[in-house]
C-alpha cells in the first residue's frame, strides 16, 4: 500500500468512527500535508488557498488538529509559532531550531536516546513519550 493510501485510510477510519466525512478539502490538505515535514495552519492556507479560494484558515486548522488526533500530526510549539509535524511518515524524531531565521532541523541519534533512557531507569521513571528541542543558531546565521 502506497504511503499516502495508508495515511488516508488512516484518516477515513478515525472520520468514520467519530461520524465526520471526507470532504474533498480534508483530502486536499492531506495530500498537501503528507509532503512537508513541518507547517503552519497559516503556510498550509497561504499554499492551498492559490488552487482553492473557498478554503479557509479555519478548515485547515481544525483538520491539522484532526491529523493530530489520527496520529498523522504532533502539534509542536516552536518558540512563539505553533506548527504541525508531519509523524506518520518519519517516527519518532528531535529537532534544532534557530533563534534567528526559525529554521527546523530534524535529527535522530540512538546514543540520546540510550541516555534518555538510563537517566529514567536510575531514577525510577519510566518514559512514554518525550521530545528534545534544541535552540541556536544555524550554520547561515552564525556566520
Amino acid at each position: 500500500m502506497a504511503r499516502s493510501a495508508k495515511e488516508l485510510d488512516l484518516l477515513k477510519q478515525h472520520l468514520s468512527k467519530h461520524n465526520l466525512k471526507l470532504t474533498r478539502q480534508r483530502e486536499h490538505i492531506l495530500n498537501a500535508f503528507l509532503k512537508m515535514e513541518h507547517v503552519t495552519a497559516e503556510q498550509m492556507y497561504h499554499l492551498l488557498a492559490k488552487k482553492d479560494p473557498h478554503i479557509g484558515l479555519a478548515t485547515i486548522y481544525r483538520t491539522l488538529k484532526l491529523f493530530c488526533e489520527t496520529g498523522l500530526a504532533q502539534e509542536r510549539h516552536f518558540g512563539t509559532q505553533t506548527q504541525f509535524d508531519n509523524v506518520a511518515q518519519k517516527g519518532h524524531h528531535d529537532h534544532m531550531i534557530c533563534t534567528s531565521c526559525g529554521k527546523i532541523v530534524e535529527f535522530q541519534n540512538c546514543q540520546i536516546e540510550k541516555l534518555q533512557e538510563e537517566v529514567a531507569t536510575k531514577n525510577g521513571f519510566s518514559i512514554q513519550t518525550h521530545k528534545l528541542e534544541l535552540y541556536g543558531l544555524c550554520g547561515n546565521c552564525r556566520v
